[in-house]
């Protein structure tokens, strides 16, 4: 550095003073959102920066330290919140501080003070699946506007947001598929639509002057939540400890225990890896059994014909 400064002396420049304002998280959260919009979680985004303004406010940006985070992260566990949601405010108020250095806000040395907190240890596998007699029965319980959309989970394993923006442009009842151009993971989707889902689009009344496929019919608005109606049909049902979301959980475990393939499963769910998906693989027990007795029959030489007469064989000897 001490060379390069000389070389620059030689060479006649002067060096470059930056000069940073004392701004303040509520300066950075008014700029933060704005770059929001352009995300696609702009949505849970807002709610996570409005949060974090109601706590820091009008604190200097250089006020900022590991200590500081950390004692926020104590706080928030003790009130109650699960480490998963800790961690989505943890994240954002670090992605917060990138764009602040980014934009002559702070200085680099609030940011790594920043990220030297470490997120909390996590526990996703949350794995809640209904039985068949579960799922029809919850089905019957459901209100007239909801019980389509609880066959759509059922039978798409697609996640509410998807559910309720679905437009009827990307459901293609004739060639039986739907299209999600947009997914959480950023990529397109095609999911097969099978009888009992088709059945239930069809009988869906259709306006068109709305493109969506489930909205309210008294102010012709998509659905923003089902929550209240859900939880009232799953009390009717008498199913406990169950979300939305776990409608979800449901197809891909019918899928596993039905003999369907982990990566057909992962592409159906659309994750970007088999991580995720691979919760579900010990739902398959008997499918393991039967790779072994194939590997038997190959190494041994063992008919499928063979195996049978031998036990036919062995049962005959032990009746004797």
């Amino acid at each position: 550095m001490l060379i390069q400064r000389r070389q620059a002396i030689k060479e006649g420049k002067q060096p470059e003073v930056k000069r940073i304002a004392n701004h303040t998280f509520n300066e950075l959260a008014s700029e933060y959102i704005k770059c929001a919009e352009r995300q696609r979680s702009f949505r849970s985004k807002q709610g996570f920066v409005r949060q974090l303004t109601e706590v820091f406010g009008n604190i200097p940006l250089r006020r900022f330290n590991s200590m500081f985070i950390e004692q926020y992260q104590t706080g928030r566990i003790q009130k109650g919140n699960k480490p998963a949601t800790v961690n989505r405010f943890i994240a954002t108020l670090k992605h917060m501080f990138t764009k602040a250095v980014d934009w002559n806000m702070v200085e680099d040395e609030a940011l790594k003070r920043i990220r030297r907190v470490k997120l909390l240890a996590e526990n996703n596998r949350r794995l809640r699946y209904l039985s068949k007699e579960e799922c029809q029965a919850l089905i019957n319980s459901c209100d007239k506007h909801l019980k389509p959309i609880v066959i759509t989970a059922l039978n798409t394993g697609m996640r509410k947001g998807e559910i309720l923006s679905l437009k009827w442009d990307n459901a293609d009842l004739k060639h039986g598929f739907i299209l999600l151009d947009i997914t959480k993971n950023g990529d397109r989707r095609k999911i097969p639509i099978n009888e009992t889902l088709k059945t239930a689009l069809q009988g869906i009344m259709r306006r068109l002057d709305i493109p969506h496929v489930f909205y309210d019919t008294v102010t012709g608005k998509p659905y923003q939540n089902v929550k209240r109606s859900f939880n009232s049909a799953c009390r009717r049902a008498g199913i406990r400890d169950f979300r939305f979301h776990d409608l979800r959980h449901c197809f891909a475990s019918h899928l596993v225990m039905a003999g369907v393939d982990i990566t057909t499963v992962k592409e159906l769910l659309g994750h970007k890896t088999l991580t995720m998906t691979l919760r579900y693989a010990h739902l398959a027990p008997s499918h393991k059994v039967k790779a072994v007795d194939i590997l038997d029959n190959a190494i041994n030489s063992k008919s499928t014909i063979q195996k049978l007469y031998n036990q036919a064989v062995l049962k005959e000897a032990l009746s004797v």
